[in-house]
């Protein structure tokens, strides 16, 4: 197996385009000053679909170099993405219902909430808060939608690449591909669109892990110039409007090329460059609890600065000081969580590893 570069400072800067992305939306519906006029501040979305691309490019990477060593095991598969997944997820759910249901009203903060109870917990508990957020059960529950998508992804992929023969999954997975991203965007399936069933960008991350494993993109690995082109584009990507696209079909076919491109050309075209930063790699280790804990952490920060008064005070310091806690009080929450909560269910999982892969 190719050894992979450092992906986590990847990780850990897209947790925070997400983060800065949330925060000037509940500043605003709380009357604090904010900040969102720089196109970076509305890429939160994206970079979430570049975590799905990732995700793709490292799971079916996996299963297919165990298909190919005849080792791939559903049940291995499935056992380590519980452990890694479930843990934090279903901590936060339970906390969401808590916080919104109970801890609001003991509060005496106002917030509506559109559903029933029994609904919003089969739906969450069961991996469709995709479809739960349209009841816009607050944003500490709707962050998990994503989760929810990429569990399905993981549901849908394991079977499906264990039954197809293992010389035929790159062809297989093509043609999966090109006609569920055109069916996705017909207005006949609708649906999908509206509850972000985006499996495509999983699968556009998987086809080009698999191209690399097959030793067909020797020719865009060894050009240079192709590797700067691949990575000043996706910068512009996320800090200009040049990729923004008013068609959705031509938007989401752009951003999945790029972030496939850019995933692989980090990971197998970076001609020695990789960041090797300690504690950049340890926020990107933490980076599932960024994601998952930061708009608790805005939360606690918002409702403190609401006892302030800034109304004499220039509005970029609010700003600033909003943002940088925010961010703070996120990786302290993050650091504790996955110290001494998910490493236990990490150290079993990887006690699973060995002695279940060889």
């Amino acid at each position: 197996m190719k050894i992979l570069p450092n992906l986590n400072p990847l990780r850990f800067l897209l947790a925070c385009l997400v983060i800065i992305f949330h925060v000037p939306q509940l500043c605003k519906n709380q009357g604090l000053p904010y900040f969102d006029m720089a196109p970076i501040f509305h890429k939160g979305v994206e970079a979430v679909y570049m975590f799905f691309v990732l995700s793709g490019f490292l799971i079916i990477r996996l299963i297919y170099l165990s298909k190919m060593n005849d080792s791939f095991s559903i049940k291995n598969f499935y056992f380590r993405r519980i452990l890694r997944i479930f843990p934090l997820y279903y901590l936060i759910v339970f906390f969401g219902f808590f916080f919104y249901n109970v801890l609001l009203p003991f509060l005496n903060i106002p917030f509506p909430i559109n559903y029933d109870l029994k609904t919003g917990l089969l739906m969450t508990v069961f991996f469709i808060p995709n479809i739960f957020i349209q009841y816009s059960p607050g944003g500490i529950l709707e962050v998990l939608w994503s989760i929810g998508i990429e569990e399905q992804f993981y549901i849908i992929i394991a079977p499906l690449l264990y039954i197809i023969r293992k010389n035929y999954i790159f062809k297989s997975l093509l043609i999966i591909s090109c006609c569920y991203f055109l069916i996705f965007h017909l207005d006949v399936f609708y649906l999908l669109k509206k509850y972000q069933f985006v499996y495509f960008y999983m699968l556009s991350g998987g086809l080009i892990a698999i191209l690399e494993e097959k030793n067909k993109l020797v020719l865009l690995k060894n050009n240079k110039s192709l590797s700067i082109i691949i990575v000043i584009s996706t910068l512009l990507f996320f800090t200009t409007n040049v990729f923004d696209f008013e068609n959705l079909f031509t938007s989401n076919l752009i951003t999945c090329l790029l972030f496939s491109l850019f995933i692989y050309t980090i990971s197998f075209a970076n001609h020695n460059f990789e960041v090797k930063s300690k504690l950049l790699n340890y926020l990107g280790k933490i980076s599932y609890g960024i994601y998952m804990y930061h708009v608790i952490a805005l939360n606690i920060i918002v409702y403190i600065l609401l006892k302030f008064d800034f109304t004499n005070i220039p509005n970029f310091i609010p700003i600033l000081l909003i943002n940088l806690l925010t961010i703070v009080l996120t990786i302290i929450i993050s650091h504790f969580s996955y110290q001494y909560f998910e490493k236990y269910f990490l150290k079993l999982k990887e006690k699973y590893r060995e002695k279940t892969i060889k």
